[in-house]
């Protein structure tokens, strides 16, 4: 009986979502009334304003009813559900006293003034509560903030902070939304480094060292459609390589600590830190690339509206603003998921774009960003119209172009970018003599168009003869 009674106060409590839109709209067409029916053409209002009252006065009714039974299935901050709970509770009496007041034949001005300030200050507690108490300004306060960058970035993926670099955004795009500070979902929080190792109702989210023994890898590897399924389906779901990063860090010892380069990785592993940082294993990373000056932080709902599309956002070193974003694991690419990037123009810098079907006319987008010193295009439709584009990026120093459309006249207008120092041309129509003079064109750029050939040793190659039978 008891478990049924819970149930059913769970069942009742989620109703508050979609109850609690009724007294938000019927109430401030309640108001909306008695201020028209105040001057004479619109005097007949009047008799829709008994109804309207007491339609929403029941809503407001049931959703204080629902919305407290929510609170106690779902956990959230107590200090926004406390403000929340009393001013809806000052709501619902006041649309209780205006009906009344109305019934009577009084004077509504007043009232219906504070039960206007009431629903929404009311509506916005609400807000707080499911997107943030920070909602309504969260992208302006991220643009004005100066975060100053004190400490020397680290360009090598290795050297950064696993969780720092790697698994924290995750939780931070996918998880915390209902798992953080102002919301915690089984009494889970995911934002910081000691609420995850207390877990949640269900106990340890986690187990170190084992993956397949933590309950949060167990959440996130059941089928879509489960119930019991993270991050809840009508959510941005993990991609395929932060799944890996996930189950790869919790293997590794779940350390908040340890750099990347001390725990043991898999040629799987190795094979996402690639995708997530350069597409030549054995490519020099160097510090000129990455701006001296400090940058501030990125707008957090630009980066996540990319996270969104299954983008990879990731810093380009630690204690670093510079952002790296990567294309990699999009699904069907449009040219709109690039103006995605307009909101982080000052704080990207490496860009990967490979593999999709970009084109000519999508390079003026990319133009835009003028901060770039990478540019992945590798394996697109690019022909020499775009190429010729790409010289506005004047800060450019290493751009991919291999598997694309290019010539040799349109590589030659990249003369222009004296900032260029890697040049990558695998698989084009230029030929061996056309690099060579591209190569003259542009003396301060290493331009490398592949061909390899590994020679062979002594040993490489094993001889079998047939022994002569006398």
């Amino acid at each position: 009986m008891v478990v049924l009674a819970l149930n059913a106060t769970e069942f009742i409590g989620r109703f508050h979502p979609i109850l609690v839109h009724l007294p938000i709209g019927i109430l401030i067409l309640a108001v909306l009334f008695i201020a028209l029916s105040l001057k004479e053409q619109f005097s007949y209002l009047k008799d829709a304003i008994g109804i309207t009252l007491f339609l929403g006065m029941l809503s407001a009714i049931a959703s204080c009813i629902s919305g407290y039974l929510l609170s106690q299935s779902e956990s959230y901050d107590p200090g926004l559900i406390f403000k929340h709970q009393w001013f809806a509770i000052a709501l619902a009496a006041s649309s209780i006293v205006l009906y009344v007041l109305h019934l009577k034949q009084k004077r509504l001005t007043w009232t219906a003034g504070l039960m206007a300030i009431l629903l929404l200050i009311t509506g916005h507690l609400g807000g707080s509560i499911t997107h943030g108490s920070d909602f309504l300004f969260k992208e302006s306060s991220a643009k004005n903030s100066k975060v100053k960058n004190e400490h020397k970035p680290i360009a090598n993926i290795q050297d950064g902070a696993a969780y720092a670099t790697l698994i924290q955004p995750i939780f931070e795009s996918k998880c915390i939304a209902c798992h953080g500070l102002e919301k915690q979902k089984a009494k889970l929080r995911l934002d910081d480094p000691a609420s995850i190792l207390k877990g949640g109702e269900g106990g340890a989210a986690i187990v170190a060292g084992q993956a397949e023994q933590s309950n949060l890898m167990n959440r996130i590897l059941l089928a879509k459609d489960n119930k019991d399924h993270m991050p809840p389906s009508e959510k941005p779901q993990l991609t395929k390589e932060e799944i890996d990063l996930v189950e790869w860090w919790i293997n590794g010892g779940a350390s908040f600590d340890r750099k990347v380069s001390e725990i043991q990785q898999t040629e799987k592993i190795k094979q996402v830190f690639k995708n997530l940082t350069s597409d030549q294993s054995n490519e020099e990373i160097s510090l000129v690339d990455i701006p001296e000056t400090s940058v501030s932080k990125a707008s957090e709902s630009a980066v996540q509206k990319l996270r969104e599309r299954g983008i990879t956002v990731v810093p380009v070193a630690q204690n670093s603003n510079y952002l790296l974003v990567n294309y990699v694991a999009i699904e069907a690419f449009s040219a709109k998921d690039l103006t995605l990037l307009k909101a982080i123009s000052d704080q990207l810098i490496w860009l990967k774009l490979p593999n999709i079907s970009l084109t000519d006319d999508d390079v003026d987008d990319l133009v835009q960003l003028t901060n770039l010193t990478r540019l992945y295009v590798q394996k697109t439709n690019l022909t020499d119209q775009g190429i010729a584009k790409l010289t506005k990026l004047s800060n450019l120093q290493y751009l991919n172009l291999s598997g694309t459309k290019a010539t040799a006249k349109g590589v030659a207008s990249l003369s222009i970018l004296k900032n260029l120092r890697h040049l990558y041309l695998y698989q084009t129509a230029i030929t061996d003599d056309e690099l060579k003079k591209i190569r003259l064109e542009l003396p301060k750029t290493n331009v490398d168009g592949g061909g390899y050939q590994v020679p062979k040793i002594e040993w490489d190659t094993a001889v079998s003869r047939t022994p002569i039978v006398k």
